[in-house]
């Protein structure tokens, strides 16, 4: 079979860190080649050599037999390239045709566009690949799978032959990822090359025909899927056996610390979000909420951490330890002994431009620990940074001058989670999407100190879109469908096995056929 991508000895490094270093690998014509490895293996940046926004360092670069040297990401669309970020590049209040056009829209020196032959184009690419999508939707109406259509059909119509997808299932449904997997093998069909980028190893086994293994910057191995066990993989890019699942502990189970009752949230169009939710978390114990996103977790999110949007309707009652602590700021609700950490650390959690060090102290730099005089103890936060990389395995080179922006997606959550887990006082701990876009050594790392916590008496409010992560973990799972706690499941359905991820779907409204 052709060769649509080779490298040859490719490396890249960014002052001293490197990155890639000596990579060679030929991906086939026709093939679903997936990439997978830890948090900061290379990856991301491997990827984006291919698509023209990293030059390489040294090495060399094929693209369908002939050697390339990108300068930019439009040299290797050119080439038929195109790539689907993790975090989709769509604008809310433009069509889909529009977006899909934006940048490409081809016309000639003093001509009009052409709306609606584009719209033919797009309904003709979305009927040839099965991949179904309304040309005239607002993005701002499209569920999180019709926008990665969007993102697919875009790259189809700039003539991609070559696909890049960097995690593409992190926000998908059971049923959207099926869909997705099964567009996939009809691109591949029909000749198209596809280049996954992946934590999830069940998936790179379903879809996949050959993956490769990346550590520390290097290839470890390439081999044909077929044959191939889900523990070998890991154990390829661990280098150890790695446990898929904690044991659930029983809990520990004391006083209530977070009580809701009957509450409701209309937002500012008159939107009603939420209604008649009510749940309590006891010290000792993790709350799990299962639910197909957009059922409500944002707005309940929100306002346990105070983030709730201006003129909008809530009722219903929130306390915490008995006191009432809703429409509070985030600042005041910290102070009352809750950590949040928040689905979106890029927006919420972290400053990218400040280091690692600097991001390890955010929201407790007024503590006294920290202070020396009227600046900061340097020695202080020093040796606390040292501590927190080494109980979290945070891969990174200098603390104290690092830059955040420059770790890894993985490990910048494992920054974000130390920091949250270890401020003093803290009796709530609220969870959003914890190991999204974490690679599965990382994910056992940061089950284990969830359920360290838990059976040190702290509540665990749990928001997670994986199933199977909700029940290894939690005491209680509360199934939330249309802004309300639908069904919840016991501490003894959860404990004894009496639940499966089957009884979860039919409760929060969802099918995987």
């Amino acid at each position: 079979m052709a060769e649509a991508v080779g490298i040859t000895a490719v490396s890249k490094t960014f002052g001293t860190c490197r990155a890639n270093h000596n990579i060679s690998l030929s991906i086939r014509k026709g093939s679903i080649h997936a990439i997978v490895g830890e948090n900061g293996a290379g990856k991301s940046t491997l990827s984006k050599i291919i698509y023209g926004m990293y030059r390489p360092s040294s090495g060399e670069l094929a693209i369908n037999g002939k050697p390339v040297q990108f300068t930019s990401p439009r040299d290797a669309i050119n080439a038929g390239i195109g790539m689907v970020h993790q975090h989709f590049m769509l604008i809310p209040t433009l069509s889909v045709t529009e977006n899909i056009m934006l940048g490409n829209e081809q016309t000639p020196l003093f001509s009009f566009f052409s709306q609606k032959k584009a719209k033919q184009g797009i309904q003709q690419l979305s009927e040839l690949y099965d991949i179904p999508i309304n040309p005239d939707s607002l993005v701002s109406s499209l569920s999180v799978g019709e926008e990665q259509r969007v993102e697919i059909l875009k790259l189809l119509y700039r003539q991609a032959d070559i696909m890049i997808l960097d995690e593409p299932t992190a926000v998908l449904t059971p049923k959207e990822t099926i869909r997705l997997f099964a567009s996939l093998r009809i691109l591949v069909g029909k000749g198209k090359t596809v280049i996954l980028i992946t934590h999830k190893l069940d998936e790179v086994l379903d879809v996949a025909d050959m993956v490769t293994v990346m550590k520390k910057g290097e290839v470890v191995a390439s081999v044909p899927v077929r044959g191939m066990t889900k523990e070998q993989l890991a154990r390829m890019m661990v280098g150890r056996d790695v446990l898929f699942q904690q044991s659930n502990p029983a809990s520990t189970k004391g006083k209530p610390v977070l009580e809701i009752t009957n509450l409701g949230f209309i937002t500012a169009k008159g939107e009603q979000k939420l209604h008649d939710l009510s749940l309590r978390i006891c010290s000792g114990e993790v709350y799990g909420i299962a639910g197909v996103e957009g059922n409500g977790q944002q707005e309940l999110l929100a306002i346990l951490w105070g983030m709730q949007a201006e003129h909008t309707k809530l009722s219903g009652e929130i306390t915490l330890h008995g006191i009432e602590f809703s429409s509070r700021s985030p600042a005041k609700i910290a102070g009352m002994g809750v950590s949040f950490i928040p689905e979106d650390r890029l927006k919420h959690a972290v400053i990218t431009e400040y280091t690692l060090s600097e991001n390890l102290v955010f929201g407790r730099h007024r503590e006294k620990i920290f202070r020396k005089g009227i600046g900061f103890d340097k020695e202080e936060i020093a040796e606390y940074s040292a501590r927190m990389i080494s109980e979290y395995d945070i891969r990174c080179s200098d603390p104290l001058h690092q830059s955040l922006g420059s770790l890894s997606g993985g490990n910048q959550q494992k920054v974000v989670l130390s920091r949250e887990l270890n401020r003093p006082g803290i009796s709530l701990l609220v969870l959003a999407q914890p190991t999204r876009g974490v690679d599965i050594g990382a994910i056992e790392m940061i089950h284990k100190k969830i359920l360290d916590a838990q059976q040190k008496g702290m509540a665990i409010l749990l928001v997670s879109s994986e199933l199977e992560e909700i029940i290894a973990l939690s005491t209680r799972i509360g199934c939330l469908y249309n802004g309300t706690i639908r069904r919840e499941f016991s501490e003894k359905e959860v404990i004894r096995g009496r639940c499966c991820e089957q009884d979860f779907q039919k409760e929060i409204g969802i099918s995987i056929t």
